[in-house]
């Protein structure tokens, strides 16, 4: 038996539409700039590149209805409304037409974000683990099988603060849609059943705080939900 000097954390874990299992979460991939709009809205092109990522930690998720105190060393904390992919089976260097089988499950997420700590990062060519992967900052639903759903290519996203929309568009608007984009990470890495890929966000993004009720909704998942309350 293995003994540790300090209990271990607690295993990251998201609920399943139907089950009283949980999917246990070992990694947090996130796609950058994936709607051409929403690219432009940050002052980039969006021209079809190869995709782009930076990773959140698996502690960073937040289960939707939370209540979460506004971070600390920021004072422009943003959403961001997401299609989040949950992987179901190991898959590396596989091509695009291949890639949908691995996909286990959808949900829908926040990619929530220090908008001026990004800023001060890209200016200065610096990475933006400060800006993306601080605590409570992956909000997610329960996960909904791709059984259940079949693959998702289109369907209304959107997001609204205080029942007021803000972002509103399509999954046809990515960029680099789910197989892609799985196809293109495991030419990275070796995903795993555990892994999930935060697949970037429509134009429309912006600031919320104390107070504020965040809600989003992805055709055929579950909707989504946060409230911003008083810094801790």
């Amino acid at each position: 038996m293995t003994h540790y000097v300090f209990p271990p954390a607690e295993q990251a874990s998201v609920a399943v539409r139907g089950s009283s299992a949980r999917y246990a979460v070992s990694r947090i991939f996130c796609v950058g700039r994936n709607y051409a709009a929403h690219a432009r809205e940050m002052g980039s092109d969006p021209d079809r590149e190869p995709p782009f990522y930076f990773t959140k930690p698996a502690s960073a998720l937040t289960p939707s209805g939370s209540s979460v105190p506004y971070p600390p060393g920021t004072q422009n904390y943003h959403y961001e409304m997401e299609l989040v992919i949950a992987i179901g089976a190991p898959v590396f260097k596989v091509r695009p037409e291949a890639a949908q089988a691995a996909v286990w499950a959808y949900a829908a997420g926040l990619d929530m974000t220090r908008r001026d700590l990004q800023a001060e990062s890209k200016a200065a060519g610096r990475p933006w683990d400060t800006a993306k992967g601080f605590e409570q900052s992956a909000v997610i639903s329960e996960l909904v099988r791709a059984s259940e759903t079949g693959p998702l290519t289109r369907g209304r996203i959107s997001l609204a603060v205080n029942g007021v929309t803000k972002q509103q568009g399509d999954l046809a608007d990515m960029i680099w849609n789910v197989p892609e984009i799985v196809a293109n990470l495991s030419q990275l890495y070796h995903l795993q059943p555990g892994d999930l890929i935060y697949t970037g966000t429509p134009e429309g993004v912006g600031p919320v705080m104390p107070g504020d009720v965040i809600t989003g909704e992805i055709e055929g998942l579950s909707s989504l939900s946060l409230t911003v309350i008083e810094p801790a």
